[in-house]
């Protein structure tokens, strides 16, 4: 099984929608011209950014990635803010106030579908049917990004077109319907979605190049792979300095709520070590509680309180461009 998207792909490999700065029009387009799909996150930016990055990218086939909003979890965010007022007081910042909760996700849907693009996919859950409905009515492709075997069913029942399974290696936030971080191991997780759902796969976590999708194509239990970290280091993305230094240098990952309220896999710091015990499951609340700080150690070229999502393969992430890794991890897959 497959869809039209996938079966126009001479190279099955998707570039991630890394929110927050990583993912750029850039590095989209040179990912579906070198014969991939390259997908956009429009999560985090308002309205007129996303209509004008979407916009920069119409001569290519590309995918416009949504975060589903979460509602408010009842967490104490004050009694953090109070915890971390040090790395305030550090970084000389002041605590950041939340804007808004839905992240304009009713204005951005509604322009997708006004506005086509040859993909939309979820994350934080799965669109309705309804919704589901509307974007086939636009002439959209529609995925959605599970973590488990019971969010691929529900996701299925409502429409979509195919999965993009997470697994826990994957960098970034984990796309959980309900804010949990499941631990199955990816090449396990793609087998439980497959006994549930005959919807096309595409893997997404820890893989790094083409000769770690190879067995997961050639066995059957995925159809096409998707990459964030491995894009972090090039020439397109547009990872801050101090991210791609920590790259090699940081000592590993882990999965923490510290810098948004809700887990994500990133290089580990001394932020994450201090707080990830005590940081409430509250997103969207605590990404822009810790905002100001963030800026001001990336400003700082100090990793120390800074958010730097990376899977668990990002020491071999290249300093090189995204066609170079393409033609690449194509000659890999005997492409």
């Amino acid at each position: 099984m497959t869809t039209r998207i996938l079966s126009e792909l001479t190279i099955p490999i998707i570039s991630a929608p890394m929110a927050g700065g990583p993912s750029t029009p850039e590095l989209a387009e040179a990912v579906s011209r070198a014969g991939g799909l390259g997908m956009l996150a429009g999560a985090l930016l308002d309205i007129e950014k996303l209509e004008s990055q979407v916009d920069s990218l119409r001569a290519v086939t590309f995918g416009v990635n949504l975060f589903l909003p979460d509602d408010p979890s009842g967490a104490d965010v004050a009694a953090y803010a109070r915890r971390i007022q040090p790395w305030f007081d550090k970084f000389g910042a002041e605590p950041g106030k939340l804007p808004r909760r839905d992240d304009h996700y009713s204005a951005k849907f509604r322009w997708l579908v006004e506005h086509p693009v040859p993909l939309v996919s979820s994350t934080f859950g799965t669109f309705s049917a309804a919704e589901v409905e509307a974007l086939h009515g636009a002439g959209t492709e529609v995925w959605c990004t599970v973590t488990s075997a019971a969010e691929a069913a529900e996701a299925d029942s409502n429409g979509v077109d195919a999965l993009v399974v997470q697994g826990p290696e994957a960098g970034g936030h984990r796309g959980s319907f309900d804010g949990s971080a499941p631990d199955l191991p990816l090449f396990e997780l793609l087998a439980a979605v497959r006994a549930v759902s005959g919807l096309p796969r595409i893997a997404a976590g820890g893989l790094m190049d083409g000769a770690d999708i190879s067995p997961l194509l050639a066995s059957g239990v995925a159809h096409a792979a998707q990459l964030g970290t491995a894009f972090l280091n090039t020439a397109e993305a547009g990872t801050r300095p101090v991210h791609r230094e920590q790259l090699t240098a940081a000592s590993g990952t882990a999965v923490t709520r510290a810098f948004s309220g809700r887990p994500a896999r990133g290089l580990i710091n001394e932020f994450m070590l201090e707080n990830s015990e005590a940081a409430p499951l509250a997103y969207p609340d605590l990404h822009y509680l810790t905002a100001p700080m963030r800026a001001k150690s990336a400003a700082a070229g100090d990793p120390s309180g800074l958010s730097m999502w990376a899977g668990t393969g990002h020491r071999r992430a290249r300093a090189t461009t995204a066609s170079e890794l393409m033609a690449e991890w194509a000659k890999q897959l005997g492409r």
